[in-house]
């Protein structure tokens, strides 16, 4: 059995209400998507995380690394394609690419031997997971406090037990901002912060300080990723756990966040930091060091199906006998091409999603769909 193709598509779909978090804004979404497939017809499906064309050219350079190999080796023609990209590209969309590519074949594995992503990971600890929604957003609305305390009941009336919100707009703003969501949502639902590092240390301090009485279940990104040292110092100054991993890639860059004890919570990108065989070894890593893992997920429904896969397989840190289940990110932002682009779709049950049972990922791409929306 052989690869025999390997095809790269961007999709992109506007929005109908831009927004904007810390570092920039959106009037799209955008995302890039890679088909492998084997001699026999067989297919999986594999997406990138960062900018969609970019991660697309990425994919084209390394397609011919992968053409001709066993699809069944998927780990091994993960460290080809690493040690191609080594020299220059450590940390980046290129990581991407290898990401997309690797999830394919983590799909297609599946499909050519019959069993879920989850079984070949090891196998599922629990058949659904539970999930946080994400959103929260800033948009130019003219009293935002009230639009993002709304926006945070509709969630919870959904029926999400835990939800994240955007902060790093300033002190005093986000203050404003998280005490009308708090009020919004009563002190039984999580609430999660992410500042997409948009603090400098001593906000981010500040900041910590002026919310630890609104019950935080976690600060997620509060200074720039690079400053390791500010966020072990940080997490040593609150009592709020500290989340950090989204702009982190592969085993060795979370070996130095992890060793310089600098979050609370790893969250590792399957689509940016490595695909799912590299990042089950961060996982394992995490482990080492007694540290929780909630992925990162901001894609379309291939980017979540390789969440809930991994994250049914994960055992929460410490054992004990009762523990909160391990959470996984969903995304709920406005993005047609994640409620409309894969089948068949993820339902919200008292706070938790099923795991895909099919072999594979057990999610498809519409390709109709993909095709009206593709990026030449």
């Amino acid at each position: 059995m052989k690869i025999t193709g390997i095809e790269a598509f961007v999709a992109e779909e506007r929005l109908h209400t831009p927004f904007y978090f810390s570092q920039f804004g959106f009037d799209r979404r955008q995302l890039c998507l890679v088909r492998v497939t084997a001699e026999d017809g067989s297919y999986g499906w594999g997406e990138g995380y960062g900018p969609a064309k970019v991660i697309r050219a990425g994919i084209e350079f390394l397609t011919p690394l992968a053409l001709g190999e066993n699809p069944l080796y998927v780990e091994a023609i993960w460290n080809k394609l690493h040690l191609r990209a080594l020299d220059y590209a450590r940390r980046g969309v290129l990581v991407a690419a290898i990401s997309a590519i690797d999830i394919a074949l983590w799909d297609l594995r599946g499909k050519l031997l019959g069993q879920p992503v989850s079984t070949l990971l090891g196998g599922r600890r629990r058949e659904q997971v539970q999930v946080y929604a994400t959103g929260l957003y800033f948009t130019e609305a003219a009293d935002l406090p009230a639009r993002l305390a709304a926006e945070a009941r509709a969630y919870a009336a959904q029926g999400f037990r835990a939800i994240k919100m955007k902060v790093g707009l300033g002190v005093e703003t986000d203050l404003r901002h998280a005490r009308a969501v708090r009020a919004a949502i009563g002190p039984d639902i999580s609430l999660m912060v992410d500042a997409n590092h948009g603090y400098s240390f001593s906000e981010a301090l500040r900041f910590a300080e002026r919310i630890e009485p609104l019950n935080i279940s976690f600060f997620e990104e509060p200074v720039s990723p690079e400053d390791y040292e500010g966020y072990a110092e940080l997490r040593r100054r609150t009592s709020i756990p500290i989340a950090g991993g989204e702009c982190e890639y592969l085993l060795a860059g979370f070996r130095r966040l992890l060793s310089g004890r600098c979050v609370d919570i790893a969250q590792p990108d399957i689509c940016g930091a490595g695909g799912l065989s590299e990042v089950k070894k961060i996982v394992a890593l995490a482990a080492a060091f007694q540290t929780n893992v909630i992925p990162h997920s901001w894609g379309s429904g291939i980017a979540f199906a390789a969440g809930l896969h991994l994250v049914s397989t994960l055992d929460p840190l410490p054992g004990r006998l009762r523990l909160p289940e391990p959470l996984l990110e969903m995304d709920r932002s406005e993005n047609a091409l994640r409620d409309n682009l894969t089948q068949p779709a993820f339902h919200l049950r008292d706070g938790a999603v099923a795991v895909p049972t099919a072999p594979g990922l057990g999610v498809d791409v519409d390709l109709d769909y993909l095709a009206q929306r593709a990026v030449d």
